[in-house]
């Protein structure tokens, strides 16, 4: 047993004694795919979206230095046809890239002659007499082991990409290691006599020179495109909803902020760090974020791209962005466009990307946590003092303060919207949510409710436990804040709303485009409490 060569079973059996979510079925995918075209998968996932737990659980399962049966037995992989088949018969070798780079002493070009320097060191012991005196390559040191043993190895990255982030702009550097990863995956001889199997994680997608990938041969899925292994992208909703009867937690509390993300096979996906940490502390609040520097963010969100600014903020007010996904090299330097740091942020999970149409969007209280701090530190003053004012907004509203009510809006609806798009209805709404922004972490929030007779433009549900009213906000344009609660009344809209029991406010709020000059305001708003008869 070794760091780099047959590392055992213990990493996966640690991870087993604690809350686990029984992912094994992704065994049965990567037994499909031994000794086949399919050979070679590429995970991209997010921080703290439980990539090296899978890394080691196949560690387990395949390494043949190690008896992992009683490890898998009663998980969902023992019920596969080829649960017994593979378990346990290969050599594995396993290389954490960000783990060997943080332990190494050498910092610059010196790296990848490390690694493989160690990994060759580690196969010399295990197969002695098999590789040649002075060997420094570690896809010939493989083929030579495989040349004389005929034994094929299960080839396991964790962090492919860390290179690529910690070195971000030595170049040198990167072509190095990009040439290791084709010496043993490209294909031809070496491939197809050595390598049985391989996987790798990472929070990028491989790495791309124009238009092309840097290894072919890989099947990759993304967070953009993680196509048949969508539910191995993070936890699914059925997933949640059994650890929260199991644990006792609050399913909608917990749907709220770590929720967001989906994709075609699977709608709702989640941060696994962020719910077992909910978990175990029986806390909801900020968890994958905290690992990850809200000083980055910042440093994304205010590139110097036309439209990047906009974009951000309309997603700070609830809305959908188109985003053009190809054009990204998948590294953290060569940007062209806004598109290109919408899609870096895709891929670090501080957006979720919805593939049918194309657009992405903020998807949750947890993520919207770091996206008001990066707010904060931007410079952006107008949009940073608005949701600085959001918690005051909610207090008015509250206290049925219809005139700053009114004020606040204009403040937001200024801040959302640019000048040629300031006077669509979308920016109305999408001024609400920005207004209104800290009323997610004591509301849930929907939009176009089916109520009464109609839809209502915004119903606002207080979470369990909070002590709020329920409010009914409906929109009008270029009408009067009084026609908007004539309507939420003739509709009867607060008939969904009425019976939780607690306090019903009823807001209409008219924004009138015309109003020029001072004469009249652009925003108007009217509050009154709901009571029967």
């Amino acid at each position: 047993m070794g760091a780099y060569l047959n590392p055992g079973n213990s990493g996966f059996r640690t991870i087993t004694n604690d809350i686990y979510v029984d992912k094994t079925g992704l065994i049965e995918y990567m037994n499909s795919t031994i000794d086949t075209p399919r050979r070679l998968t590429c995970i991209s996932r997010p921080r703290r979206f439980g990539k090296s737990f899978a890394a080691k659980m196949l560690c387990a399962y395949y390494d043949r230095s190690c008896d992992s049966q009683t490890l898998f037995d009663g998980l969902e992989i023992a019920g596969s046809d080829s649960y017994k088949e593979f378990m346990n018969r290969y050599d594995v070798i396993y290389l954490d890239i960000t783990g060997f780079i943080s332990r190494s002493k050498n910092k610059g070009s010196g790296i990848i002659p490390d690694l493989q320097t160690a990994v060759i060191a580690e196969l010399q012991d295990l197969f002695p007499d098999c590789i040649p005196e002075g060997e420094t390559y570690l896809a010939d040191a493989l083929f030579s082991v495989s040349n004389r043993t005929k034994r094929k190895f299960i080839v396991i990255i964790d962090e492919w990409d860390a290179l690529f982030r910690e070195a971000k702009d030595d170049v040198n550097q990167q072509k190095e290691y990009v040439q290791l990863l084709r010496g043993l995956f490209k294909g031809g001889t070496i491939t197809d006599e050595t390598i049985a199997a391989a996987y790798m994680t990472g929070i990028l997608p491989i790495k791309k020179y124009g238009t092309q990938s840097a290894l072919t041969d890989f099947r990759e899925f993304t967070m953009t495109n993680p196509a048949k292994l969508a539910g191995y992208a993070g936890f699914t909703e059925e997933e949640v909803r059994e650890l929260c009867s199991e644990y006792g937690m609050d399913f909608e509390d917990m749907r709220t902020w770590y929720d967001g993300y989906s994709f075609h096979r699977v709608k709702h996906v989640y941060s696994p760090n962020s719910v077992i940490n909910a978990v175990q502390n029986e806390e909801y609040r900020t968890y994958w974020t905290s690992s990850e520097s809200w000083e980055s963010l910042k440093d994304y969100i205010t590139a110097d791209f036309d439209g990047l600014k906009d974009a951000i903020v309309q997603m700070l007010g609830g809305q959908q962005i188109p985003v053009d996904t190809t054009t990204f090299q998948n590294d953290m330097t060569s940007f062209y466009s806004r598109d290109d740091i919408l899609t870096l942020l895709i891929h670090l999970g501080y957006l979720a990307y919805d593939d049918a149409v194309k657009m992405v969007s903020i998807p949750n209280l947890e993520v919207s946590d770091a996206f008001r701090a990066a707010v904060k530190g931007s410079g952006w003053t107008e949009v940073n003092r608005s949701l600085m004012q959001s918690e005051q907004l909610l207090n008015a509203t509250i206290r049925a303060e219809a005139e700053s009510v009114a004020e606040a809006l204009e403040l937001a609806h200024e801040t959302c919207t640019s000048s040629l798009a300031y006077n669509d209805e979308n920016s109305l709404s999408c001024a609400i949510m920005l207004a209104y922004y800290t009323a997610r972490n004591y509301y849930e929030i929907f939009r176009e409710l089916p109520t009464g007779k109609g839809f209502a433009d915004y119903a606002f549900i207080p979470r369990v436990g909070m002590d709020k009213p329920a409010m009914i906000i409906e929109l009008k344009y270029n009408q009067s804040a009084d026609s908007a609660i004539k309507q939420i009344h003739d509709n009867r809209y607060e008939g969904k709303l009425k019976g939780f029991g607690g306090r019903l406010l009823l807001v209409g709020i008219n924004y009138d485009k015309d109003a020029i000059g001072g004469e009249k305001k652009h925003h108007t708003c009217v509050i009154e409490e709901y009571t029967d008869g």
